[in-house]
């Protein structure tokens, strides 16, 4: 039986719409209490399938290259319906720097590039590798503020992944327009979770392997309808317009679609993909959000009856500075999480409950 924690909102009653606590037992079988998804997502059970039938066909000799790339065009397209987009202005890869890197690859020499302080390597890294780009870091609440004549492009992760707080991404876009800058979001820790517009931004990347549950080594990249200032660094025979006509020589003609900025798909990872964001879409991310942020505010209020101070917000990453060092302690406990910037970091998804944050709560120390 549920026990009431001291302070702490009361969570709906019917926290996912009621089909969905069918759909997410159906689909998840943690043995732990996973509160780590800021670091990967758990793999539904149909995805396993799918990963499953993949690896049997290598070994059985029944690979057919067509059906799996109608597969990873399926993807493609569930990841655009997520972001409001056509599937035509998104494009695949295996990580997020690589997509930051050729956003970065393009830009002219002196350019201003304006980020968070503290803000993921893989968004930042790219950009500080070229020493003629003019590098400028602000902080998160001020960085609307800091935009300025000649600020070229300003990048920020949607949500932070230290410590979970969320950018304010219309201030920073209207920021953006107002000094013609361009815009750069990692949705990484809010896809699947916070619902946001693409259309809204030049480009957006996403890591699809936390809050999408899909295998590492699946990410996208979203960018204007023009494909935005973007030189196709990466182009190889899959940027081609017709693919299979391109395998050899230069590629005549490069994909009139964001797919000339894909690079070529690892089979396994998107294969499963396909079924992961199928999931996503069954459940909304809207319902997913409300329940994910639920129990993220039920562990604030807890831990802060504890005597801590969890940094404040409606993020589903909670993060609780100086616990960093109760992680094994809660690993001992069967329950996982993760420290960053000395933070101990807890991450809700769809497969969480009220329980796991009793249990998280429990495991804890008081100040």
């Amino acid at each position: 039986m549920e026990t009431s924690l001291p302070g702490a909102p009361d969570l709906p009653k019917t926290p996912l719409p009621p089909a969905l606590p069918d759909l997410v037992r159906a689909e998840f079988a943690p043995t732990t209490v996973y509160l780590n998804t800021a670091s990967h997502g758990l793999t539904p059970a149909r995805t396993a399938d799918a990963l499953r039938e993949a690896v049997r066909e290598t070994v059985e000799g029944r690979i057919d290259l067509t059906r799996w790339f109608a597969v990873i065009e399926r993807a493609r397209a569930r990841f655009a319906r997520l972001v409001g987009l056509i599937p035509d202005r998104v494009a695949l890869g295996a990580a997020v720097s690589a997509h930051v890197s050729l956003i970065a690859g393009s830009l002219p020499p002196g350019a201003e590039v304006l980020v968070a302080d503290g803000d993921f390597s893989s968004l930042v890294n790219p950009f500080a590798m070229r020493a003629d780009l003019k590098l400028r870091t602000a902080a998160l609440d001020g960085l609307a503020d800091a935009v300025r004549p000649g600020t070229a492009l300003v990048a920020v992760s949607a949500v932070q992944s230290a410590d979970g707080r969320l950018a304010d991404l219309a201030a920073v876009a209207g920021a953006a327009r107002a000094h013609g800058a361009r815009t750069l979001v990692d949705t990484t820790q809010a896809a699947g979770w916070l619902p946001s517009a693409a259309d809204a931004f030049d480009y957006t990347v996403c890591g699809a392997y936390k809050w999408l549950l899909c295998p590492r080594g699946t990410s996208f990249l979203t960018v204007p309808g023009d494909g935005g200032d973007l030189v196709p660094l990466q182009a190889g025979w899959i940027a081609g317009e017709r693919p299979w006509d391109s395998c050899y020589g230069t590629v005549e003609e490069l994909a009139r679609s964001a797919r000339r900025f894909d690079v070529s798909p690892a089979f396994l990872p998107y294969l499963g993909a396909e079924r992961s964001l199928s999931l996503i879409e069954e459940a909304g991310p809207e319902a997913i959000g409300a329940h994910d942020r639920a129990l993220a505010a039920r562990f604030r209020a807890g831990a802060a009856e504890l005597g801590h101070r969890p940094v404040p917000g409606d993020s589903a990453i909670v993060a609780v500075p100086g616990l960093g060092g109760a992680s094994e302690a809660l690993k001992e406990a069967g329950v996982e999480v993760s420290v960053r910037a000395g933070n101990l970091r807890a991450a809700f998804h769809l497969y969480n409950t009220a329980e796991d944050v009793e249990r998280l709560l429990a495991a804890l120390p008081r100040a």
